[in-house]
């Protein structure tokens, strides 16, 4: 017997809003101006799901220099900036999101971004509204994903234990943070970027599409 899910976190980038693409577009460009020589598909294996700063241990590690202390700052300021011209829910996830809470569902978001980038992202797409007071950000923790310690947070902070969560990711980090947390997770692969063998390998369940989160959770 699986128990009763009592909590929903949602990553934030490429499940709530699609912002991969331009995020992963732009951090391409940044670490070849950098030096690296990657490529988009590169990037996005080596890099989505983490902070910025692990970003950079990973990036500093194949350059073989330091890029500077800043560095994060500055790709999170430019990334900023190019999600001010728009960003767009991910497929029906908002209308799953209205109705997990007339169900009466608890949610909130955990991502590795911060806060700020949360509140633009989900500002520009229009979400924000059912979603500002339950934000959680890697920056509250001491480690950001893998470690299990983001979702661990933001189930302590909604008053869930860890068997009653699932956790909707799309990058392996996440999959292993949620996994590392004892909670389930179901693997967001709408993305055609997204590698789902190997979402699949660190123990997520799949779909890609968000109309089957009532079904995934045993709601219909």
């Amino acid at each position: 017997m699986r128990d009763k899910v009592s909590l929903v976190i949602f990553d934030c980038d490429g499940v709530l809003v699609e912002t991969e693409q331009q995020a992963n577009q732009l951090l391409t460009q940044i670490l070849n101006e950098d030096g690296l020589n990657i490529d988009y598909a590169t990037c996005r294996r080596e890099f989505v799901g983490k902070t910025l700063e692990a970003v950079q241990a990973r990036a500093e590690a194949m350059l073989g220099r330091a890029l500077g202390s800043d560095w994060p700052n500055y790709v999170r300021d430019e990334t900023e900036k190019v999600f001010q011209d728009g960003v767009y829910e991910v497929p029906f996830v908002g209308e799953q999101i209205r109705f997990l809470n007339e169900q009466g569902m608890a949610l909130c978001v955990a991502s590795s971004g911060r806060i700020s980038k949360m509140k633009l992202t989900l500002g520009k797409s229009g979400l924000l509204p059912l979603l500002e007071d339950v934000l959680f950000s890697a920056e509250m923790v001491g480690k950001g994903k893998p470690a299990p310690d983001l979702f661990l947070f933001a189930a302590e902070e909604m008053g869930v234990i860890p068997h009653q969560c699932v956790v909707i990711e799309d990058s392996v980090p996440g999959v292993q943070a949620g996994v590392a947390a004892g909670m389930r997770v179901f693997g967001y692969t709408g993305d055609p970027h997204t590698d789902k063998e190997a979402l699949k390998k660190a123990g997520a369940t799949l779909f890609d599409d968000m109309r089957s989160l009532p079904a995934l959770l045993e709601l219909i």
